[in-house]
């Protein structure tokens, strides 16, 4: 692998999973280009969108103008973006633009992967995956993406969970695919499914953003098991079929 290479020309292939020793994510001021360049199609996209599913939110959100991978470090530039904005390159990806987003995995203290179902008023109807959301302003410290704290946040308001009292299983790692990176990390609790099964339907009762429709309890990489996001396949089989690497945990900058 090169030195520095700019997102995709050098990286590993799409759907490859590979460790991540760090990551310089900044948040730069001014528009993303993309932006700038479609910011009235994306308005008209939107009254589309919202025209189909009236409770989708126009907040914002860190898209990004740049990524590079350096010698297992990766490093970006982004910008904040309305989500409407990422909605429409989303139909159509672009050269201009990488959507970069985080996955904690929980894993009960029998082995399940615990993920979550979102519900049908969501950006993502009925797609089955791990709790997390898009960067957003309240993850971004001293003008770089805190990548733990966004995880965090995600699995305990989507969820209740807390990752704090969880043990880390593994350190980072990434894969990407059509121009979306997530940074992934494994978390055991200890609980077993049923304990977290129920403590995500309790929370279920008393979320008011309600985002997703239930828990999932998953014991294999089946990909046919759950209507799963793309996304997730290649680390279902990572944790099933291959098993974790033996490696001591670390986390990006």
């Amino acid at each position: 692998m090169p030195a520095s290479a700019d997102y995709p020309l050098g990286w590993p292939p799409e759907d490859a999973i590979f460790p991540i020793a760090d990551a310089e994510l900044a948040v730069l001021a001014g528009e993303h280009p993309f932006h700038a360049a479609e910011k009235g199609a994306a308005a008209r996209n939107w009254r589309d969108e919202i025209a189909a599913n009236p409770a989708l939110y126009d907040g914002s959100m860190v898209f990004f103008s740049r990524m590079a991978l350096e010698g297992g470090r990766l490093r970006g530039q982004g910008h904040m973006v309305p989500f409407s904005t990422f909605m429409w390159w989303r139909k159509r990806p672009r050269p201009d633009g990488v959507h970069l987003f985080a996955w904690a995995i929980p894993v009960s203290r029998d082995g399940a992967v615990i993920a979550i179902r979102m519900g049908r008023h969501t950006a993502n109807p009925g797609q089955v995956y791990c709790a997390a959301g898009s960067l957003d302003a309240s993850d971004v410290v001293d003008g770089r993406c805190d990548i733990a704290g966004n995880m965090r946040r995600e699995v305990l308001e989507e969820t209740g969970l807390d990752l704090a009292a969880a043990e880390p299983l593994s350190g980072y790692h990434a894969l990407h695919r059509h121009r979306s990176i997530t940074i992934f990390r494994f978390f055991r609790f200890d609980l077993s499914v049923e304990e977290m099964l129920e403590c995500i339907a309790a929370h279920m009762l008393v979320d008011e953003e309600k985002e997703i429709d239930g828990a999932v309890a998953i014991r294999s990489a089946d990909p046919g098991a759950h209507a799963y996001n793309a996304m997730m396949l290649p680390i279902l089989r990572l944790f099933f079929d291959e098993g974790l690497p033996d490696e001591k945990p670390v986390a990006p900058g």
